[in-house]
C-alpha cells in the first residue's frame, strides 16, 4: 500500500458537475466527523494495516479547505498520529480558491502539506457562476501568489472543457491566464455530466447546451498544445508538468497499486481487495464509534480484473504499458493475454510499441475510451 486518500465531505457550495460524496457544511457535525477519521484509522491499524511504507496522504473532497484552522490542525494532528509525515514524497490536499486564506495555508504548511490542487475550472467569470463556483479568476490568482508566499511551490490547478455554451476563445482566455502563473503541474479535463447533478438534471430537460463533440476534441487539442508550448509535458491523458512535479499520488492509481481509503465515501485498494466505505455521514460516524470499520462494500479483485485495470489504467499515462512489468506482477506475457487485441489497436493506430513499453498513439489520446473498452470483457 503506497498511499493514503482521506475525503472531507463538506462544501459551502456545491457545483453543478460534481458527484462526489459531499454535503453542505452548514449544521453538519464536522468536529466529531474530524474525530472519526482518527477511529477509522486506529480500528484499521488494530486490524494490521500498515500505514509504515506510506508514500502520499491525499486530502479530497467535498472540500478539505472548507475546514477552519483549527479543525484542519486538529485534522493534520490526528493524521501525524498515524502517519509518519516526515518521511511522505507528498502530501497533497485539494482546495478551492476563495476558502484558501493565508491562514489555512500556514496551517497546511505547518503540518506537513506540501502540494495544492487547486480547483480552478475557468477564468471566465461568467461560466464560473454557471457550473456553480463561488469564486472569481482573481481569487485563483491571489492564491497562487499567497500559496507561494506560505512556503508551497509544488501547486497545481484544474481546469474543465467543454462546459455549457463555452467558446473556444474563452477556453484560449482561460489557457493564458492559467499559463501566465507558471506552475509546475496543472490538470484539464472535460465535462463529464454525471447523474445525481445540477447538470444531469438540466440536461434531461433539454436545457444544458454542450458545446458538441467536435469543440470539446479542438478544445482538448488547445490545452495539449499550450501545455507543451509552456515545457509542461503530458504524462497522463489530462495531467501536465515540468519533469519531477508529477502528482505521485495520482501515478499510484494510474499504476495501479494498492491505497487506503479513508472518510465517508472514500474508496480504497488494500492487499488485492477494492472496498468503498459508508457515503452517509452520521451512518459512517456511527460504525467508528462502536470501534467497526465503515466499510459498506468489498470486492476481491480477480487475475482478470487486475490485469484489465493495469491496462486501461496504465494506458492513461503517456509511457504507457511496461511489457516485463506486466510478465513479473502476474506471471504471463502480455502477447498471450491481450496479443490480438494488441494488434487490432495497432492496425487502427490508436497504441503502438516502443521497446519495452505499449502506449497510446498521438490518435489513441483523443479516442482513449474507445481503446480502453477493449480491456474490459
Amino acid at each position: 500500500m503506497r498511499g493514503m486518500y482521506i475525503h472531507i465531505p463538506f462544501c459551502h457550495q456545491i457545483c453543478h458537475y460534481c458527484d462526489f460524496n459531499k454535503v453542505f457544511f452548514k449544521n453538519q457535525p464536522v468536529d466529531a466527523y474530524i474525530e472519526s477519521i482518527g477511529q477509522e484509522l486506529a480500528i484499521m491499524r488494530q486490524q494490521g494495516i500498515s500505514f509504515k511504507d506510506l508514500e502520499t496522504v491525499f486530502l479530497g473532497g467535498g472540500t478539505p479547505t472548507s475546514l477552519s484552522e483549527k479543525q484542519l490542525d486538529r485534522l493534520l494532528t490526528i493524521i501525524h498520529d498515524y502517519v509518519d509525515v516526515s518521511s511522505l514524497k507528498e502530501f497533497s490536499t485539494e482546495a478551492n480558491p476563495d476558502e484558501l486564506t493565508y491562514g489555512k495555508l500556514t496551517v497546511l504548511k505547518s503540518g506537513g502539506v506540501d502540494r495544492l490542487s487547486i480547483g480552478v475550472q475557468s477564468f471566465d467569470s461568467d461560466l464560473l457562476k454557471r457550473i456553480g463556483r463561488t469564486h472569481g479568476p482573481d481569487d485563483a490568482e491571489r492564491v497562487v501568489r499567497e500559496a507561494r508566499k506560505a512556503g508551497f511551490d509544488n501547486i497545481s490547478i484544474d481546469l474543465i472543457y467543454g462546459l455549457p455554451d463555452q467558446t473556444i476563445v474563452q477556453w484560449q482566455d482561460t489557457l493564458d491566464r492559467a499559463a501566465a502563473l507558471e506552475l509546475p503541474h496543472y490538470s484539464g479535463y472535460s465535462l463529464i455530466v454525471e447523474p445525481k447533478t445540477v447538470f444531469y438534471n438540466l440536461m434531461n430537460k433539454g436545457r444544458l447546451p454542450l458545446p458538441g463533440e467536435d469543440i470539446e476534441t479542438e478544445m482538448f487539442s488547445m490545452l495539449i498544445n499550450q501545455m507543451e508550448k509552456q515545457g509542461r509535458m503530458r504524462y497522463e491523458i489530462s495531467n501536465f508538468a515540468v519533469l519531477g512535479s508529477e502528482s505521485i499520488h495520482n501515478l499510484i492509481y494510474w499504476e495501479n497499486d494498492g491505497y487506503a481509503g479513508v472518510g465517508a465515501g472514500a474508496h480504497g485498494y488494500v492487499d488485492g481487495i477494492r472496498y468503498s466505505n459508508i457515503g452517509p455521514i452520521t451512518k459512517y460516524m456511527e460504525k467508528t464509534t462502536a470501534g467497526e470499520r465503515p466499510v459498506q462494500q468489498t470486492h476481491v479483485v480477480t487475475e482478470i480484473e487486475a490485469m484489465e485495470e493495469e491496462m486501461f489504467l496504465g494506458l492513461r499515462k503517456s509511457n504507457g504499458v511496461s511489457i516485463t512489468l506486466f510478465q513479473k506482477k502476474f506471471g504471463k506475457s502480455l502477447e498471450d493475454v491481450y496479443g490480438e487485441t494488441l494488434q487490432t489497436l495497432m492496425k487502427d493506430g490508436l497504441v503502438e510499441r516502443m521497446g519495452d513499453v505499449i502506449k497510446l498513439t498521438h490518435r489513441g489520446v483523443y479516442r482513449g475510451n474507445d481503446v480502453f473498452q477493449q480491456f474490459l470483457k
